[in-house]
Formats: structure tokens, C-alpha cells, sequence
């Protein structure tokens, strides 16, 4: 994709996700800044803010965990290396401790892919396992959605015991609905 494609996709993918009723009555959402080729997600963040919303990020624990911190505008997050791994854009300021996402009313989740059934692919570091599996724990329900390019919808992917679906997919053509969201 061209450097156009890509601002397109994002500001596209940041209109379909803003017509989600769950992120329309939202407080608090749980997010990520997109790295390397994932759907751009800053115009997505921003646009949360301006509506008052509470946007968390998250940080990459040393054992992949997830600690988060509050999103409150592009010079509140910085490009922070870890060892081989690729780099992530993490909030710079205080850190609100691995279950601040369990107050979240929206998670946003990163992948490679998803499926017809709702299941995702992520990248096999498990840190975002761990927070579907923190959510569970605390007997929090947000809503679960992937935001993906269109090609990132498949037919199938794999999955293993932990895994769980989600309720929607937020693509740059629009919105699919999984029956794991009733």
C-alpha cells in the first residue's frame, strides 16, 4: 500500500469503528497504537478523545504482559524498543497496573487475521491472551473488537485452547458482527 492507501484505510477505518454504538456509549476504551503494516489507528484515537472518552494504551510488560496508561494525544506516547522484538508506541506516562483493563467498556485488539466465527489471530507473543484472559477473570464484558484491513477477513484461522472470539471486526469497507457479540 502507498503511503495514501494507508492514511485513507486509517481515516476510513476510524469512520466505521465511530459508527459502532458500543464505542458511541464508551467511557473508557482500551487501544493500541498501530505499528509497522496494522490498519493506522491514531485518527481513531484522537477522534475518541475529542468525544471525552478515556483512552488507554498499552505497555509491554518484561514477561509480555500488558501494563496500560492513559492516551491523551500524540506527545503523551513514545517508541520504546524491546530486545529483539519490534518497537511499540506505549504511553509515556504513569503506568495504571495490568488490570486497569478491566474498567474498559471497548477493547480494541491488534491481529494478522479473523475469521467467520469471530477468532483471532494475533501475533504469538500472548500478551493480549493474558488480557482476554484478565477479563474473563474479573467477570468484565467489554466489547471485543479487531481492527483489520479487509484482506485480514478469512475463511479460517487456528486456534488453540485459550483462545477467544471477539464480537466484531472493524474493517476500512465496514463492520462484521460475530455471534459471540449476542
Amino acid at each position: 500500500m502507498t503511503a495514501d492507501d494507508v492514511r485513507e484505510a486509517a481515516a476510513a477505518l476510524a469512520d466505521r469503528a465511530l459508527e459502532l454504538p458500543e464505542l458511541a456509549r464508551a467511557r473508557t476504551v482500551a487501544a493500541y497504537v498501530s505499528v509497522g503494516s496494522e490498519p493506522g489507528t491514531l485518527t481513531l484515537l484522537d477522534a475518541l478523545r475529542e468525544r471525552g472518552v478515556r483512552v488507554l494504551l498499552p505497555a509491554l510488560l518484561p514477561d509480555n504482559d500488558l501494563d496500560w496508561g492513559a492516551y491523551t494525544g500524540e506527545g503523551s506516547v513514545a517508541r520504546v524498543q524491546h530486545g529483539g522484538k519490534m518497537a511499540l508506541f506505549e504511553p509515556s506516562g504513569e503506568r495504571l497496573g495490568p488490570d486497569a483493563v478491566t474498567g474498559a467498556d471497548v477493547v480494541l485488539l491488534p491481529g494478522l487475521a479473523v475469521d467467520g466465527r469471530g477468532m483471532r489471530l494475533g501475533r504469538g507473543g500472548g500478551s493480549y491472551d493474558r488480557v482476554l484472559a484478565r477479563l474473563e477473570r474479573a467477570g468484565a464484558r467489554p466489547a471485543l473488537v479487531v481492527l483489520l484491513y479487509d484482506s485480514e477477513v478469512v475463511a479460517h484461522v487456528p486456534e488453540e485452547a485459550h483462545d477467544r472470539l471477539v464480537h466484531a471486526v472493524v474493517t476500512p469497507s465496514g463492520v462484521r458482527r460475530f455471534r459471540s457479540g449476542a
